[in-house]
């Protein structure tokens, strides 16, 4: 029976990552390790400063999962390190807003599954492209799908996948497409406030500003009905430019 390690960055008590767990416990053993709290945009942040604490987490006093103080990627570091060392997948999520374009670089629901991919255990990150009114069921089916196909087929060295799911019912899905990952942002604005003593503080603000029309980007698909699965990497190498870069004049 397949080993899986669920954990995400919304935290234990988060309705998405129950509703993925209940899915992949169809597929084989799953141990959760999540955050005590919620720790969304957390990137691939490890906790080296100050302990980290685990504490067992029941429901009808049946063992559920492990609550830590830790970032996303302390949860899978403790996760195959100790609570459930021979696991043969990772999954993170199922994440309460997308994670695509260049909401990948700060996201500890991705950065949980990279964390996964560097200690050489296969992973995948599931996201569901909204803030309100989430509808899980679509989302959890499919994350399950996609978690028995890699316990099958594996992934390509050092791969992983990070799968967006349209916040629609399965009836108005409009397919899978297999994306690369784009080029939309977010547009952040610290808006300067006051605390109720008249002490000024800064609040990061923003909104998203959907700037993809090309039709093989993961933000494109998503919002045009699809549910876009990414392979992502680790290496940030810029290949293209290792040989421009190689051509300028370099002294030592």
């Amino acid at each position: 029976m397949p080993r899986i390690l669920l954990t995400n960055d919304d935290g234990i008590a988060a309705p998405g990552l129950h509703a993925l767990r209940s899915e992949l416990r169809r597929l084989g053993e799953v141990t959760t390790v999540a955050p005590d709290a919620e720790r969304s945009a957390m990137a691939h942040a490890i906790t080296t400063l100050t302990p980290l604490r685990v504490a067992e987490v029941r429901r009808a006093g049946k063992l559920i999962g492990y609550a830590t103080n830790g970032t996303p990627a302390d949860c899978v570091k403790l996760g195959l390190g100790t609570l459930c060392p021979d696991v043969d997948l990772v999954v993170s999520g199922i994440n309460l807003g997308a994670n695509t374009a260049t909401n990948v670089i700060y996201s500890g629901t991705v950065s949980a599954a990279i964390e996964a991919r560097l200690l050489g255990v296969p992973s995948i990150a599931i996201s569901l492209a909204t803030l309100t009114d989430p509808i899980w069921s679509y989302a959890a089916t499919f994350g399950r799908q996609v978690a028995a196909m890699v316990l099958d087929r594996g992934l390509p060295p050092r791969v992983l996948l990070n799968v967006n799911v349209p916040n629609l019912p399965r009836s108005a899905i409009r397919g899978v497409r297999i994306t690369r990952q784009g080029d939309s942002r977010y547009v952040g604005e610290l808006a300067l406030r006051q605390d109720p003593r008249g002490r000024p503080y800064y609040w990061l603000a923003g909104a998203y500003e959907m700037t993809d029309e090309d039709t093989g980007t993961d933000a494109w698909a998503v919002a045009n009905g699809y549910v876009s699965v990414t392979p992502i990497t680790y290496d940030l190498t810029a290949e293209s430019a290792l040989q421009p870069i190689a051509e300028w004049t370099w002294r030592t």
